[in-house]
């Protein structure tokens, strides 16, 4: 299933995208929970019930309502730094021997087609294209052979990154640079689990106005799903709709000669194999 969020006249629901069209689940099916973490949280109760919607749902008004991010409110977004071999090579760094995480607030999650907005305090904002795992069953200490079962599903994710704040202010702010207000754009759908299969075999790629900056397959993560959510759970509990940004290709602005940053004006687009693309236009503050 693709499933996606959008916000109506009557408050949040539920949809799900066929065939270009988005297909109301909570018309079809009013108790459904309007909220994807509520959703997510009644485990495979939740998306059988949302599967069955489908086949009696009819679309969506065109009119008066608003795609937001597939979760638009994570209780928890975990980042993942220098996660393929090839983008730690370029920002001088030896591939770590476990995972580099922080995380962004929630308030940083925006959805496709929302604008990314450039803080005036910040200078070099990066791009960063990240495949997003959505987080299903919860749980603590989470075996890597079980972890892919605690996974609803998948998305194409934006980790966008102001380098001046992240790597010259004092001590390094990785979680300042990183958590200005819409940077962290991801959709447009949540593509269940099932649909997806193996997770550690899909082309990524990330366009700048139309130019490929970053061209990569997910089999290049130093550390796949399974590994990294086995990791985070060792410290906190994981719960339904909790989102994890899983590290990004090599091609990153940043790195290049002269570096490439975001201007107002560009459009960025994140195609992940299965998932579809995930498009934000760049604006001043």
């Amino acid at each position: 299933m693709r499933l996606a969020s959008y916000l109506t006249g009557d408050g949040p629901c539920i949809a799900a995208q066929r065939e270009g069209a988005a297909l109301d689940l909570n018309a079809a099916d009013p108790s459904l929970p309007r909220s994807m973490r509520a959703v997510l949280a009644l485990g495979s109760e939740g998306l059988e019930r949302a599967r069955a919607a489908i086949a009696k749902a009819k679309p969506l008004a065109s009119s008066g309502v608003k795609l937001l991010a597939p979760v638009p409110d994570p209780q928890k977004v975990i980042c993942i730094g220098l996660n393929y071999a090839d983008h730690a090579a370029e920002s001088g760094a030896t591939p770590p021997p476990e995972p580099v995480v922080f995380n962004k607030f929630p308030s940083a999650v925006c959805a496709s087609g929302e604008p990314i907005v450039l803080p005036t305090v910040a200078k070099e904002v990066d791009y960063e294209a990240e495949l997003v795992v959505v987080i299903g069953k919860g749980g603590r200490d989470i075996p890597r052979e079980k972890a892919l079962a605690h996974v609803a599903g998948y998305a194409c994710g934006h980790d966008v990154s102001a380098r001046d704040w992240q790597l010259r202010k004092p001590g390094g702010q990785w979680l300042l640079g990183k958590t200005f207000d819409r940077f962290a754009p991801f959709g447009p759908d949540l593509v269940t689990a099932d649909e997806v299969g193996d997770p550690g075999s899909l082309d990524i790629a990330l366009r700048l106005n139309g130019e490929t900056m970053q061209k990569s397959n997910t089999r290049q993560l130093i550390f796949p799903v399974d590994q990294l959510i086995a990791y985070v759970s060792q410290v906190c509990t994981l719960s339904p709709g909790d989102v994890l940004f899983t590290g990004t290709p090599g091609g990153v602005g940043m790195g290049r000669k002269p570096p490439v940053f975001l201007k107002p004006g560009d459009v960025v687009e994140v195609e992940i194999e299965k998932l579809g693309v995930l498009r934000n236009e760049v604006v001043a503050a």
